[in-house]
């Protein structure tokens, strides 16, 4: 296992640093981008025509704790921006793999390195398939927000795990100088399935409630909803061969009540705006492999039909 986590931009050397492309730059991708641009790597973000606008207008606007900086960066919305990048990073929603492999396919360089940025367990193996070609699952830990089109704000964290792949020393080297801590660890597997646990206790209920995970948290009943929530995800992860540490994941959502207490979910987010969720690959993911096991994830499957029902009640009042 390997580990490089800088504090914060190193100097400027001179030497070559992989060219990375950030396929879906919103929240995570304008973060790792920008944070990347603003330490003179070589970017090209490739997102949604409103973003690409604003950030060919103005330059990314990068807003965190230490600073509020116009970053200037490349921007795209077209996937062949990404043909001369070294390293792509898809950020992309779940719902959107396939989409996103199929536009990049055509364009990425035999030498490219394909790094999956995304929620969920599944979304590397998906992309490989589609690609034809490797896929480096990556374990996200970073909470930010797209304020306005060009406008990235961070509330914290932003460390990346990635699985081992020949070119990680390379890469880390790089969000190292960016100031982005990054590990090396083959237990990525075992960290995704966490990552998911811990999203399928909040996601949905802070998005059924519309609140944040410290409110959540005090409502009686709550906290044994989340502990329920949390067991069917240990439960299907051993049928799927992941061993996970049920009491480690129960402290950690409880500390999550208080460290991120006036979080909002992703999920909220995007039900409030009217936007598809990931549903169907947090809670929803967890549903469908139980049922291939022939277990039962009851508080799951609830979480995920009222998401599902709250989703198209806003799409059709739309």
């Amino acid at each position: 296992m390997t580990r490089s986590d800088s504090a914060s931009p190193a100097p400027a050397h001179a030497r070559a640093w992989p060219r990375f492309a950030v396929f879906g730059a919103g929240a995570v991708g304008g973060y790792y981008g920008g944070m990347l641009a603003r330490a003179g790597v070589p970017v090209w973000l490739i997102g949604r025509p409103a973003f690409v606008q604003a950030v060919r207008a103005g330059g990314l606007r990068l807003q965190t704790a230490a600073f509020d900086e116009r970053i200037a960066v490349a921007a795209d919305d077209d996937a062949a921006a990404a043909r001369d990048a070294d390293v792509v990073l898809v950020c992309v929603k779940s719902g959107d793999t396939e989409t996103a492999g199929a536009a990049l396919r055509p364009h990425l360089a035999p030498h490219a390195v394909v790094l999956s940025l995304q929620n969920g367990v599944d979304n590397a193996a998906r992309l490989q398939r589609v690609l034809g070609r490797p896929v480096v699952p990556v374990v996200v830990y970073v909470a930010a927000g797209v304020e306005a089109p060009g406008h990235v704000r961070h509330h914290g964290r932003g460390e990346l795990v990635l699985a081992p792949f020949p070119e990680a020393a390379a890469v880390q080297a790089a969000f190292a100088h960016a100031g982005v801590p990054t590990m090396v660890s083959p237990a990525v597997p075992q960290a995704l399935w966490t990552k998911l646990a811990i999203n399928c206790a909040y996601n949905a209920l802070s998005a059924i409630t519309a609140r944040p995970y410290g409110w959540l948290w005090a409502q009686p009943g709550v906290p044994a909803l989340l502990r329920q929530v949390v067991r069917e995800c240990v439960a299907v992860a051993a049928a799927e061969g992941i061993a996970l540490d049920e009491a480690a994941l129960q402290a950690e959502v409880e500390r999550i009540a208080t460290s991120m207490a006036t979080q909002l979910s992703s999920t909220a987010r995007d039900l409030l705006r009217g936007r598809p969720t990931e549903i169907d690959h947090l809670n929803g993911y967890v549903v469908a492999r139980a049922a291939a096991h022939g277990l039962a994830a009851p508080v799951n499957q609830a979480l995920h039909t009222l998401v599902r029902a709250l989703q198209q009640a806003r799409a059709e009042s739309a």
